[in-house]
């Protein structure tokens, strides 16, 4: 799969005997390591102060989520500012908050203001949010997902857009600026199968979430299947897994922040993160959960993200233990990228701490 720069060579060794011959140049490719800053309602300095940390301590990319809170356009283009090197990428803006040509414009800024350090990432999000939050019909978001990537392509060309697809039509138009000398790379996120052949097909780059590392192989094979059909290669598309990650010196309170988290998700967050639990054997379970929060009875939902399910899905407890179970995610063989996330309940010392003990060594 395509890496994000992590390259180690090999190559011939200095003051080698006549008889002995060089090594050959070999590229050794490298898993990144990557920060999903938190969802959580810090203010922006705060989110930018973690990018900066995740800069010194040697992490690849950060991504900003966005959601209820706080918008992630924003947040990003204050830590193009604060950082020098570290990448930049949204994860994710939804297909339907904002237009097609506006997420081509706002890509390019941030590509602009980012010198070329950001990613576009894009899904459909949920109908929950969507419908509830921006009073947007949620309709066909595999075909919408699809016709924006199309659109931000041709916003980021600098050519005229022409466009009639079958729920975006543009025309008339170009970017009244110049269009960045290399183009911001767009990475879709996904669950279910055809979402990540969708990816395969058209993105440069695929968000997994909800996950195991078992579980990411049938994924794997859908968005091969996208590629081939796309006729490219899956080694073009970039594959990032965020996992999400919780460290303390008590292990047990970090495990409980992050069942809190996953019984949110499951429980709370709509059918998607339920439906994603059950295609990987675990639908009584999810179902459970589900019903549990449904009748207000959030401990019960927390109970039933039991020690198994938990370990599946998430990498929480003693440093020395998330460590090793985000390493199980890195050794899946077509991964990039794994992102450390953090539960939704995690104080900001929390994240810190987290994000020192996950960090690349």
């Amino acid at each position: 799969m395509a890496s994000d720069g992590l390259v180690a060579q090999r190559g011939p060794t200095a003051g080698c005997p006549p008889s002995v011959k060089p090594l050959a140049a070999v590229a050794v490719v490298v898993t990144a390591r990557d920060v999903h800053l938190p969802v959580a309602d810090h203010p922006v300095d705060e989110v930018a102060e973690l990018a900066r940390r995740a800069e010194r301590l040697g992490y690849d990319r950060v991504w900003q989520p966005e959601t209820w809170g706080r918008d992630a356009v924003t947040a990003m283009a204050t830590i193009a500012e604060r950082t020098d090197e570290i990448g930049i990428g949204a994860s994710v803006l939804n297909v339907y908050s904002r237009s097609p040509a506006l997420l081509g414009q706002t890509a390019v800024t941030l590509q602009e203001h980012s010198d070329g350090r950001f990613r576009l990432g894009l899904g459909p999000s949920g109908p929950i949010l969507v419908e509830g939050w921006h009073g947007v019909d949620f309709e066909r978001p595999l075909r919408r997902t699809r016709e924006t990537i199309e659109v931000v392509r041709a916003v980021a060309d600098g050519d005229p857009v022409e466009y009639d697809g079958e729920t975006v039509q543009l025309s008339g138009f170009r970017l009244r600026s110049a269009p960045p000398a290399d183009p911001p790379p767009i990475d879709v996120t996904g669950m279910g199968p055809k979402a990540v052949e969708l990816a395969g097909r058209f993105a440069d780059g695929w968000h997994a979430i909800v996950l195991s590392p078992d579980g990411l192989d049938d994924r794997l094979a859908d968005l091969e299947r996208g590629a081939d059909l796309g006729d490219r290669s899956v080694d073009d598309v970039r594959t990032t897994i965020s996992v999400t990650c919780c460290t303390a010196d008590n292990p047990e309170r970090a495990r409980q922040l992050t069942r809190e988290h996953l019984g949110f998700y499951v429980g709370g967050m709509g059918t998607y993160y339920r439906d994603a639990l059950a295609r990987q054997g675990h639908e009584e379970r999810a179902n459970a959960i589900a019903a549990a929060w449904a009748s207000g009875d959030r401990d019960r939902a927390t109970e039933l993200v039991t020690d198994d399910l938990l370990d599946d899905f998430a990498a929480a407890g003693s440093p020395e233990t998330a460590r090793a179970n985000v390493e199980r995610y890195a050794s899946v063989d077509g991964v990039d990228a794994v992102s450390v996330g953090f539960p939704r309940g995690a104080s900001l010392d929390r994240i810190r701490d987290t994000l020192h003990s996950m960090a690349p060594e």
